[in-house]
Parts: C-alpha cells; structure tokens; sequence
C-alpha cells in the first residue's frame, strides 16, 4: 500500500478542483457560441426576407427554404384537361340541355262522393323541337291531364296544349306560345337507321324531377318489340344502357352530336328504377309521327276494312279451329279492302266476353302480315303502325286447315 504526505494530498486534490473548473468553463462557452451564431443567423434572414438589398439575400433565402420547404406547405396547382370523351359529353350537355324541358301535368280526380277535385298528375320530360313552341314527349306523361305545364331551364314556366297524340308509338306533340323575343333552342334529328350495338348515346331528362340530368350509356340492343303501357307494341325500339329513370320518359336520347335518335319512353326493370335496359322509340318512327301531328293532329295509318277479335283457346274450340293464335275476321266491309282481296268474314253470331258483346265466328283468321306473326290485336297494329293508306301489303289468313296469302291495298 502506497501512502501520501499531507502536502501531497492537498497538491492533487487542488490540480482536480482546477482541472474541473476548467473543463466546465470551455463547455459554457461552447454552448454560448453556438446560441449567438444561431440567433445571428435568424435575424439575418429575418433582415433578409425584409429587405431585398442586404448582400447574400438569396443565399439566406435558400437556407430558410431548405430548411422550411414551402412544399409542406401548399398544394401544387395544374391546369384542367378533360379527355375526349368528356369533352365530347360537355359539349353535347351545352348543345341540347336548354331545349329540354320538364313537363308536369294535373288531372282530375274523385273522391267518395264522387265529387271531381284537381291532383297532379304525371311528369317527364320533352324535347323543343321548334322555335315556336312545339315539344315532343310521350302520351302517357301528358295522358288524361286537365292542365299541361312546362318549366324551361330558366325556371321559367308556361302552360301547354296538346297538338296531337299517338297511342300506337306513344308520342304527343304539345306546344306553348314563348314570350315575344325569347330564342328557343331546340334539337334536331338524328337517324336511327344507322345506328350500331355498341355505339355512345346520351339521354337528357328530369329523373325524379331532378331537372336536366345527364346519363351516358351505349345502344345495347336494337330492333326491340315492347308492349308499352297502351298496350301497343312498338316495333323497332331502341335499348340502351344509359341509366333512365322516372321522369326521363319523353326526352332525347342523343348520338355523340347531339341528334335525337330516340324519345326514351320506357324501363325493364323489377324495381321501377333504371336496371340498365332502357327503351326508345327510334327517330324514324317518331320523324314520320310529328309529321302527321303536326299536320292533321293524328297519324295517318291504312287499315284493313274488317272488325277483328283475338283469337283464344276457347274461341278455337268452341268454332272447331286446329290453331288458337291470330286474329280472327269477325265481319268485312261490305265493298271494303279485306272484301275485294278475297278475305271473308264470320256467319255464325255468338256472345263473346261477359255476354254483351256479339261476334261472328267461322270466319278467316290473320296469322301474318307482311311477314310478321300475329299472334295478337297487339301484333296486328304493331303491323299496321308504319303503313299509309294505299300501301299494299301481304296478309296470310288461314282457312279450312289452310293458309291462304292475298294481297291488300290499306284504306284510310
């Protein structure tokens, strides 16, 4: 063991009192250092930012910027592009949503007393198809209505009549008489002979009265018979995918120009809502309807000269018929079409339906019509629909087990 004299101990604990207030002095003023040069270096990007001429101004702003990025702070900013197709949408929805109205209609209504009182009725939609007031629309959004009113996109609301109806391709024209110098837009007519499954079409319209609403979809199908709520079928409809609901029955279903290539007028569906089979009558259809409306306020259509009841199962059985689908000729015209083509008519009277109606039985049946089965009176307007008196057509009429075809001119 090493021992120490008291002069020796009082040497070394005095160079360690020395040597640690030595050490604690440099780290004070270490730390003081760097505190002033930070403090130095913020007021002289203070000084800076303030003052645009204080030499290395853009050196102490880049140090300020690499230090707080203004990139945290703020949202990079670029200019719109819209693809081609949504261009295309935008500028058909500018072209054609300001001709496209709403309809809303009131109709008169019973109570227990049977007193009449006035409700609303149905909406839907119409497209203005003159400058003058005339709009297109479907028969049953403005059917048995007392009062017809039309809201433009303005908000702008008049009151309309009807021009002429059309039960058998349920469309109607209806016009209201525009304020002197208003400018309607309208739109114009496309040609649904050409169209292609697969092709864009946009519909237009006031689905649950949300007014100009915008679908976009494609023809999923074309050439469709649909039985519409007249109980009319309408031959030739064309099916698309474009969400249509109610309220869009009566406007436009548009090409990517802009044309009217149909009047959506019905649904498929097991909710009452779009379920993406939506149907229109095709343009040429309706070109050749507006036509007529406008010009005599109904459709000109031949005829056959001869009344007519549906064929049924008991009918046939009862007659002794060895089929129970078709029309069956209950009487003809006396010098009428159905006569002079050869067509013959029943002759024996029997009770048809609750007993207060009478037919004649025995006589031909109409199984087809230029190459159209006719199962039904559905079929056998559907038939009819497209054709004008004088035009000829081929009738098959089965007789005796026997089909028979004869020509026929249509009456008026």
């Amino acid at each position: 063991m090493k021992l120490y004299s008291r002069s020796q101990l009082f040497k070394i604990t005095s160079f360690s009192v020395l040597l640690a207030v030595v050490l604690s002095a440099s780290i004070f003023f270490s730390l003081g250092r760097k505190t002033n040069k930070s403090n130095s270096s913020s007021e002289a990007e203070n000084i800076a930012l303030e003052n645009p001429s204080v030499t290395n101004q853009e050196e102490t702003f880049e140090a300020v910027q690499s230090e707080n990025s203004l990139s945290d702070f703020t949202m990079p900013v670029s200019n719109t592009v819209f693809t081609q197709d949504e261009n295309q949408n935008i500028s058909v929805y500018d072209l054609c949503n300001e001709a496209v109205v709403n309809i809303n209609t009131k109709v008169v209504a019973y109570d227990w007393f049977l007193e009449p009182y006035v409700q609303d009725g149905g909406s839907g939609s119409g497209s203005i198809i003159d400058k003058r007031g005339y709009i297109l629309t479907n028969v049953h959004v403005i059917q048995d209505a007392t009062k017809i009113y039309v809201s433009l996109f303005d908000g702008t609301q008049y009151e309309a009549e009807v021009v002429g109806q059309d039960l058998d391709s349920d469309l109607a024209v209806i016009k209201f008489t525009p304020p002197e110098g208003m400018e309607l837009k309208t739109i114009s007519f496309g040609d649904s002979k050409s169209l292609k499954v697969g092709q864009k079409v946009i519909a237009i319209g006031n689905p649950f009265g949300l007014e100009r609403t915008m679908t976009t979809g494609i023809v999923s199908g074309l050439g469709r018979p649909i039985q519409n709520s007249n109980n009319r079928i309408i031959r030739n409809m064309v099916q698309t995918d474009a969400a249509i609901n109610p309220g869009n029955s009566g406007g436009p279903l548009l090409d990517s120009n802009g044309r009217m290539i149909g009047i959506n007028t019905m649904i498929k569906s097991s909710s009452g809502s779009s379920a993406g089979v939506g149907f229109a009558v095709p343009s040429e259809t309706a070109i050749r309807v507006v036509g007529d409306l406008l010009k005599y306020g109904k459709v000109q259509r031949g005829q056959i000269d001869a009344t007519i009841v549906q064929l049924s199962r008991r009918i046939a059985q009862y007659v002794g018929l060895d089929i129970s689908e078709g029309v069956l000729i209950s009487e003809v015209e006396k010098n009428g079409n159905a006569e002079k083509a050869g067509i013959k008519g029943g002759t024996e009277a029997a009770y048809y339906g609750s007993r207060r109606d009478i037919i004649y039985v025995g006589g031909d049946v109409i199984t087809k019509i230029d190459d159209i089965k006719i199962t039904s009176i559905a079929d056998y307007y559907s038939a009819l629909e497209s054709k004008k008196p004088g035009d000829v057509i081929t009738v098959v009429v089965h007789r005796n087990r026997k089909d028979i075809t004869v020509k026929l001119t249509l009456s008026e």
